[in-house]
Parts: C-alpha cells; sequence; structure tokens
C-alpha cells in the first residue's frame, strides 16, 4: 500500500460509521462500517439491488443518508445532506467513473478532460491540456483528442472518463460498475487502466461483477447482501475460503457463469 498519499499518516481516507440509508420505507444501507486507507483497492461485490452502489454514491454526497456519518479525507458528511462546504471540498477531491459515461457530446475529447480543471480547480487551458494530454496518453488514447466522443467506440469513451476524473488529481477514485455497459471485447482495456492505477497507489474502491479483476488488483473484497456487509477479506480468503453462507451461495452462481 502507499502510505505517502495520506497527510495525516495512517489515518483511513474513509470512514463510515453506521451509515443508514433509506428509499421510502426501503431499508437499503443497514449500520455500515467501512474504512479505507489511502493507497488501498477495494472491491465491492454483490448482487444487483444489494445497496453496492448506493454505498459508494453516499461517499461523495451523490446520495443522501439518513444515520451515521462518514468522513472522507478529513471531510464529514451529515445525514439528509446537511454536508455544507465539506461536500464541495470532497467533490473536488473524489473521483467516479460511472457505467454510462456521462461525456459531452458537443465537446471534443480533449475539452471533455479539460473543462472541470478549468472550472473547479480554476487551471489555465495550457495548463489544463497539459495534464490532459498526459492523460489521454496514459489511458491509452491520446490519439483520439480531437475526434467527438460519439466517434469513439464504449471502450474508448470509459477511458475518456476515467482520464476526465483523473484530471482533477483526486486523492480517491469511485468506480460504479465501470464496465457493465461495455460489450465484452471492451471490457479488458478498461480493466488494464484500471489494474495500472492500482499499481501506481491510486486508492479505489470498485463496485463491480468481474471477479476475475477483483481477485488480481483487489487489497480487500466486500460482499454486500441485502444493504449489509456480509464479509470482508483479501480477495485469496473471499473467493478460496468465505466464512459466511450467504458469500459462499453467492459465489457459488457467479463464478459458474
Amino acid at each position: 500500500m502507499n502510505s505517502e498519499q495520506s497527510p495525516g499518516g495512517n489515518e483511513p481516507i474513509v470512514n463510515m460509521e453506521k451509515v443508514n440509508k433509506h428509499f421510502g420505507s426501503l431499508h437499503v444501507l443497514k449500520d455500515i462500517d467501512l474504512e479505507v486507507n489511502p493507497g488501498e483497492v477495494v472491491v465491492i461485490i454483490g448482487a444487483s439491488g444489494s445497496g453496492k452502489s448506493t454505498l459508494i454514491r453516499c461517499i461523495n454526497g451523490l446520495e443522501e443518508f439518513q444515520d451515521g456519518h462518514i468522513v472522507v479525507d478529513g471531510n464529514e458528511l451529515l445525514p439528509h445532506g446537511k454536508s455544507g462546504k465539506a461536500l464541495q471540498k470532497i467533490r473536488t477531491e473524489v473521483g467516479m467513473v460511472f457505467q454510462q459515461f456521462n461525456l459531452f457530446p458537443h465537446l471534443s475529447v480533449l475539452d471533455n478532460v479539460i473543462l472541470a480543471p478549468m472550472k473547479v480547480r480554476g487551471w489555465s487551458r495550457e495548463d489544463a491540456v497539459e495534464i490532459a494530454e498526459r492523460l489521454l496518453e496514459r489511458v491509452g488514447i491520446a490519439d483520439q483528442a480531437a475526434k467527438s466522443p460519439t466517434q469513439l467506440s464504449g471502450g474508448q469513451q470509459q477511458r475518456v472518463a476515467l482520464a476526465r476524473a483523473l484530471a482533477m488529481e483526486p486523492r480517491l477514485m469511485l468506480f460504479d460498475e465501470p464496465t457493465s455497459a461495455l460489450d465484452p471485447e471492451m471490457i479488458g482495456e478498461v480493466l488494464d487502466a484500471m489494474r495500472e492505477l492500482a499499481r501506481e497507489g491510486m486508492t479505489m474502491i470498485i463496485v463491480s461483477h468481474e471477479m476475475g479483476f477483483a481477485r488480481e488488483v483487489a487489497d480487500r473484497v466486500i460482499y454486500v447482501h441485502k444493504g449489509e456487509i456480509a464479509e470482508e477479506a483479501p480477495p485469496e480468503t473471499i473467493f478460496d475460503a468465505p466464512a459466511d453462507e450467504r458469500t459462499r451461495s453467492f459465489l457459488s452462481r457467479v463464478l459458474q457463469h
């Protein structure tokens, strides 16, 4: 793990304590306790509808929660969306890549990547372009910079979305099933870019159905079942000797396919 990223030494970059989330009468997250350390790669697995995506969306304030508290890089999110400036700070420090690419079709690839650093960070266009070109090279699509996103494949668009998130120089990256909307032949190129990030020590929380990828890159795998963290352990434990019957049942289903 890369502890150099944390100004607070061994302080977790994410700390969730007794977090509860309701959608009306539906109890989506139940007393979630989670710590993530700087440089750690955590992969969250579980069935559709188990609360995985809601969990990570609470971390950057995209979803409000009703009970508990969340601290991200020293900034506390409060229940019911009453976080004020802390939320703004978290949004600048946390990058997120979604299932859908959410790129601006009327802007070039390069302009998609430089927009947030110029608007939010206040960088000059020259500085933003320099960073963007380096990031597009890093994710393997430097030659696509002048194109519209609509001219790219799904895998290329998702790598643009990754470069765009990295352009804000985040201390934490969240991924919400980043390959689920891709054709099978395009999944590998996005996972390769994420593997490289992991090797470089980026702190990442990843919701994914890609079990082989989870086994390979995760420091820790968390299995979420019906809004609860049923089990968390290193990948070799989760996949080879899960302790919880619910984890065993889930993996027996998904690993057969």
